[in-house]
């Protein structure tokens, strides 16, 4: 089984192009080789494939990054599944986390979210996407500084706060302060329940 994401920028157009792009270009990098496992097109369209343990975290990131710019921020949707065709190109392949995917992207609008997963298993795709219906209503409001915290520690999870606040260059105390107004906490108990529970639930097994 993988996980492909499928997503786009929000206010891409009103942002210069040099202050996002390279940024999400490098992160796409972490989970592989463009074309072959992740593609920008369309100007500010993306699609990401990874294996299944790493998608939330993924989008999640993402999210960050991409909330970290003024005024931006991106829709994604997650699909899990089998690929029984993988071409050349990410946007060539085939299977069932990519049509999962695909589906699950155009009904964001329609549902008014901008985070949704799709593991074909209705009653656990159900709880989950409730609980990232509830997250999103203080990840939507992230400020600069917030999302920025929430995504170096992502990129570091090991990390102590003395060390984040070294990256920072802030005091330790500014960032407990910055990952309390962000949740982070939670976040890492939604990252924690979708790796423990719902991958089992959707006979993912990592």
């Amino acid at each position: 089984m993988i996980a492909v994401l499928t997503g786009d920028i929000i206010n891409s157009a009103q942002t210069p192009v040099p202050e996002w792009l390279p940024a999400l270009k490098s992160l796409m990098g972490e989970w592989g080789e463009s074309p072959q496992d992740w593609e920008i097109y369309r100007g500010d369209e993306l699609q990401l494939r990874l294996p299944p343990g790493k998608a939330l975290r993924a989008a999640v990131w993402l999210k960050a990054l991409m909330r970290s710019r003024e005024d931006m921020d991106i829709r994604l949707a997650i699909g899990i599944g089998t690929e029984t065709f993988r071409g050349r190109r990410v946007s060539e392949s085939n299977g069932e986390a990519y049509r999962r995917s695909g589906r699950a992207f155009e009904n964001l609008k329609k549902d008014k979210t901008r985070l949704k997963v799709s593991g074909g298993v209705p009653d656990a795709d159900k709880s989950l996407n409730l609980m990232l219906r509830l997250a999103l209503q203080f990840m939507d409001s992230w400020t600069r500084v917030s999302a920025e915290t929430v995504s170096l520690a992502l990129a570091y999870p090991e990390a102590s706060q003395e060390t984040l606040a070294e990256r920072l260059e802030i005091r330790q105390s500014a960032v407990s302060q910055r990952q309390t107004r962000a949740r982070l906490d939670l976040v890492r108990e939604l990252l924690g329940y979708y790796q423990d529970d719902y991958l089992k639930q959707i006979g993912c097994l990592l």
